[in-house]
């Protein structure tokens, strides 16, 4: 295991370092999901060639946007692949400033908005099957592979499984991990401090002792995923080591804050996930907290999450640098890649 504290200061120039054409195209589409028996929204972030319409991209009178540019020309050439999985809860918009960035750096990126776990279409007894979420991003890729246009700039011997927060099991499921439903059932019972929402799983409305062990368990791995980055993943409780026997080699575990600011339920060190990888690289970010993976606050984001009594997603600890954690992150991506 390969531990790395990030030195954030390196890093708030190098967004600006190996750019293609000046802004990422961008291509949204809808998709069939038969699993969920629903469209599910996806966005495709790509290296622009020419042309594009040029539109501002997950703009909220709380988050800044980013600039994209829509109906753009692809670059030409081989691009490798990202097949991106956002947070319970979450939308693609939430990390768009990712997929902007590292399409900025010469990769097609795949957001998928994941039916039942996504922001407005949020329904955690559906959201906790985790399985449907590697499914739709082998699903997606499917589709991108078929694309006329995309479909052959596509670099697949580089995909990628990437991922933030139970995006990142996704990611870790889709690179070879699989799950351990007893594991987590037994750290709530035993230990329900140790991992954040286990009254919520063990509750009636989700019920986690009702999910089926044989789906929960089962390898949900896509053959054609080359490379693992899991950014504070969610569901690292409970695991064994033959949980972990079929991932990636090489795989990357982001931390987000230290021992005092980093979430519980995605603490992979706390959770002997990271020992149970030995060849994984570890990088711990701090200051930072789980939410400082969310996008570039406008100066009165706060204001309106504190009137709105909703989550304190703007505030991050005192010395974080959002823009150079966000940096640290792609920079990191962008080598996993070979940029």
């Amino acid at each position: 295991m390969k531990t790395t504290a990030f030195a954030l200061a390196l890093v708030l120039s190098t967004l600006a370092n190996g750019a293609l054409a000046e802004g990422a195209g961008l291509k949204i589409a809808q998709m069939q999901m038969p699993h969920h028996n629903a469209e599910a929204r996806v966005a495709i972030w790509y290296p622009r060639g020419t042309g594009g319409t040029e539109t501002v991209y997950a703009e909220s009178p709380i988050f800044r946007g980013v600039e994209a540019f829509t109906d753009a020309e692809p670059a030409a050439g081989l691009h490798p692949v990202v097949l991106f999985s956002h947070g319970m809860g979450g939308t693609d918009r939430a990390q768009a400033w990712l997929a902007s960035a590292l399409a900025d750096r010469g990769a097609i990126v795949v957001m998928m908005n994941h039916p039942g776990s996504t922001w407005g279409d949020h329904d955690m007894a559906r959201g906790v099957r985790h399985w449907t979420r590697a499914a739709d991003l082998s699903r997606a890729l499917d589709m991108l592979t078929d694309d006329p246009d995309l479909g052959p700039h596509l670099d697949l011997t580089r995909v990628m499984a990437a991922g933030f927060s139970f995006g990142g099991w996704t990611a870790l499921s889709l690179g070879g991990a699989t799950g351990n439903l007893q594991g987590i059932i037994s750290t709530c019972t035993a230990q329900i401090a140790t991992m954040d929402a286990c009254d919520l799983l063990l509750s009636d409305t989700v019920g986690m002792q009702r999910q089926d062990s044989g789906l929960w368990n089962a390898s949900y791995a896509d053959p054609r995923v080359t490379a693992v980055v899991a950014i504070d993943p969610g569901f690292v409780w409970g695991l064994e080591a033959a949980d972990v026997a079929g991932l990636l080699p090489d795989a990357v575990l982001i931390g987000l804050g230290d021992s005092e600011t980093q979430m519980s339920a995605t603490d992979f060190t706390a959770s002997g996930l990271a020992a149970l990888i030995p060849d994984a690289r570890v990088l711990q970010i701090a200051p930072a907290f789980h939410f400082t993976a969310m996008p570039l606050c406008k100066p009165e984001g706060v204001a309106i999450l504190e009137a709105e009594q909703d989550d304190p997603v703007c505030t991050d600890p005192p010395g974080t640098e959002r823009e150079a954690v966000h940096a640290a992150i792609v920079e990191t991506i962008v080598e996993g890649l070979g940029l």
